[in-house]
C-alpha cells in the first residue's frame, strides 16, 4: 500500500488498523481493528499510514501488545485452507486460515455465526478471489473499511503452514466428473448397479442402460454378467434385470395385492427414495411380510408390511426421483395406488427427502455427513416444504415466482424428533443396534462414515473450491453449546 506523506492522521472517522502480532517460521497471526482516532503519529518506524486508494488503513506495529481475549473470547470464528504454489519449485503448500470475530457491543448474540458467515462469503467471492497473501489480506482491510458488516470490532487472522507436496491436490469429484462430454456416461459395474436400484421395483432393460450412459451393448453385458454372478441382480422376461435383496424375508410375486385383513391394515406409511433408505426402513420392521408386482407396463409396486414397535406399517419406494414430468408422475402414481390399496393409513411419512444446508459459522444449524434429519420450519406454522415451479421476469431484475409449498397439518413428527434429541440416544440405542444387525446381512455398508471423510467445501468459481472447517460450538449468552 502506498504510504502517505503526511505527518499526523487527523480525520475523526473510524480508521482501520493492521496490527501484526505473532509471526514464526510457517505461521502468521494479524489483528484487524476498527478504532476512531484523533491523532495517529507517522513519524515513527512502526506506523504507516495508508494513501491513495487505500486510505484509511493503518499498519500499527506498535500496537502488537494488543490482544483480542481483552474482550473476551471470540464471538465467532472459521477455518478453510487453500494450496500455496511457490512460483519457484512449483511445490504446494496446505495453508489453513482461521478468522476469529468479535463485535460491538450493540450487536445481539444471536446473530454473530450470520454476521460472519456473511462476511466470509465476501471474503471468498468467486468474482474476486484472493489469489495471494497479500490480496486476502488486503481484501479483508478493504471489506470492512467500505462498510460492509459494520457491527465487527475487530477479526484477527492466524495463518499456518501445514504440508508441503510436490503434486497438485486432488479436487473433489462433482456431478460432471461423471460425464465423459456429449452427454456419455462414464460407464462403472458401480453406475450400472445404481442406475438397476434407482429404477426398483421397475425392472431396467438394456436399452434403458445404454440410451442413458450413451454406451455400447457389449460394455454393459459385461456389467450385468458381473452383478449377476455376485448375486446382486437378476434377469427377468423380456431381456430387463432388478435388484436381489438379500436375505429378504416372506417375498411374495403377485399379480394384484391380496386382501388385507383388518388387524394387519397399516396406519403409517413410509415412502422412501433410494434403495438403501427402504432396506434402511425394512431393518426397523418386525414380522415383514414383502409383496412384489412387476409389470412392464406402467410403475411395478412392492410393498413392505409389518410392525415397528406397537404400530403396524408398510414401506414402499418410488420407482424414479427428480423434477422431471416423467419422475412425478411416477410418484404421484406411486402415492396414489399405495393409499388406495391401504385405506387405513393415517399418516405417510417421506425418507430420503429431508436435507440441510451447510453452514460455515453455526454448529447449531451446520448439518455433518451422517445425520438424521427432520423437516421443520424454523418459525411453526410456516411452509415445511418450498419448490418453484418457475419464474417469470418482470424487468429491473425482478422476478415472479411460481412455489409450491407444503406445511403439515400436525407437528407429532417434528415434536417426537426434539423428544429424541432432549432424551438422548439412549432412549433407542437398543433399536438402533437391532436394525444395525440385520442391515449387516446386506451387502451394501451401513456405518456411519468416519469423521474424516466428511469434507466441506466452497466453490471459488473455475471449477476450483476451498475446504472449510466444520463450525463448532462458541461459548456466548444465550446460545447452546
Amino acid at each position: 500500500m502506498p504510504v502517505s506523506t503526511m505527518d499526523y492522521c487527523t480525520s475523526k472517522e473510524e480508521k482501520i488498523f493492521m496490527i501484526p502480532t505473532a509471526k514464526t517460521e510457517k505461521s502468521t497471526t494479524i489483528l484487524v481493528v476498527k478504532r476512531d482516532v484523533d491523532v495517529v503519529d507517522v513519524k515513527k518506524d512502526n506506523v504507516h499510514v495508508a494513501g491513495g486508494d487505500h486510505s484509511g488503513l493503518i499498519i500499527h506495529k506498535e500496537m502488537a501488545k494488543e490482544k483480542p481475549q481483552d474482550n473476551g473470547p471470540c464471538k465467532a470464528s472459521l477455518e478453510f485452507r487453500v494450496f500455496l504454489v511457490n512460483a519457484k519449485t512449483q511445490k504446494h503448500t496446505l495453508e489453513s486460515r482461521v478468522l476469529r470475530f468479535w463485535f460491538k457491543e450493540y450487536f445481539s448474540h444471536i446473530d454473530y455465526a450470520k454476521s460472519a458467515q456473511e462476511f466470509f462469503k465476501l471474503l471468498v467471492s468467486p468474482t474476486d478471489f484472493p489469489r495471494d497473501y497479500v490480496g486476502f489480506i488486503t481484501k479483508i482491510l478493504k471489506l470492512l473499511q467500505n462498510g460492509h458488516n459494520p457491527e465487527i470490532k475487530c477479526i484477527e487472522i492466524e495463518l499456518n503452514q501445514l504440508e508441503e507436496s510436490a503434486t497438485a491436490p486432488e479436487r473433489p469429484l462433482s456431478a460432471d466428473d461423471g460425464t465423459l462430454g456429449g452427454g456419455k456416461v462414464q460407464l462403472t459395474e458401480t453406475k450400472v448397479l445404481e442406475m438397476i436400484e434407482s429404477a426398483y421395483p421397475n425392472p431396467l432393460t438394456l436399452q434403458d442402460i445404454a440410451k442413458q450412459t450413451q454406451s455400447d451393448d457389449e460394455e454393459i453385458i459385461l456389467h450385468l454378467t458381473s452383478l449377476q454372478h455376485k448375486g446382486l441382480i437378476k434377469a427377468m422376461e423380456n431381456n430387463t434385470y432388478t435388484r436381489v435383496v438379500q436375505n429378504e424375508r416372506s417375498v411374495k410375486i403377485v399379480n394384484q395385492m391380496p386382501q388385507i385383513g383388518k388387524r394387519k391394515q397399516p396406519t403409517i406409511a413410509i415412502i422412501t427414495a433410494q434403495y438403501c433408505e427402504k432396506l434402511a426402513v425394512d431393518a426397523m420392521i418386525d414380522d415383514q411380510e414383502t409383496f412384489v408386482r412387476y409389470t412392464t407396463v406402467g410403475e411395478s409396486n412392492v410393498y413392505t408390511l409389518g410392525t415397528i414397535g406397537y404400530h403396524r406399517v408398510v414401506s414402499t419406494k418410488l420407482p424414479s426421483v427428480g423434477h422431471t414430468r416423467e419422475a412425478m408422475i411416477a410418484a404421484g402414481n406411486t402415492t396414489t395406488r399405495l393409499l388406495g390399496t391401504f385405506q387405513k393409513v393415517d399418516f405417510v411419512f417421506l425418507v430420503g427427502v429431508g436435507g440441510g444446508v451447510p453452514h460455515f459459522t453455526d454448529y447449531n444449524k451446520h448439518v455433518r455427513l451422517g445425520d438424521l434429519v427432520v423437516g421443520a420450519p424454523e418459525i411453526p406454522g410456516r411452509p415445511i416444504y418450498m419448490y418453484c415451479k418457475k419464474t417469470q421476469e418482470r424487468g429491473d431484475d425482478q422476478f415472479d415466482l411460481d412455489t409450491r409449498s407444503w406445511v403439515p397439518i400436525i407437528d407429532v413428527l417434528q415434536r417426537i424428533a426434539k423428544t429424541i434429541v432432549a432424551e438422548g440416544k439412549e432412549e433407542w440405542e437398543d433399536h438402533y443396534e437391532a436394525g444395525y444387525k440385520r442391515l449387516k446381512e446386506q451387502e451394501a455398508d451401513f456405518t456411519r462414515p468416519p469423521a474424516s471423510s466428511d469434507k466441506l467445501y466452497m466453490a471459488i468459481g473455475e471449477r476450483e473450491v476451498i475446504e472449510v472447517a466444520h463450525p463448532h460450538p462458541i461459548e456466548s449468552p444465550g446460545m447452546k453449546s
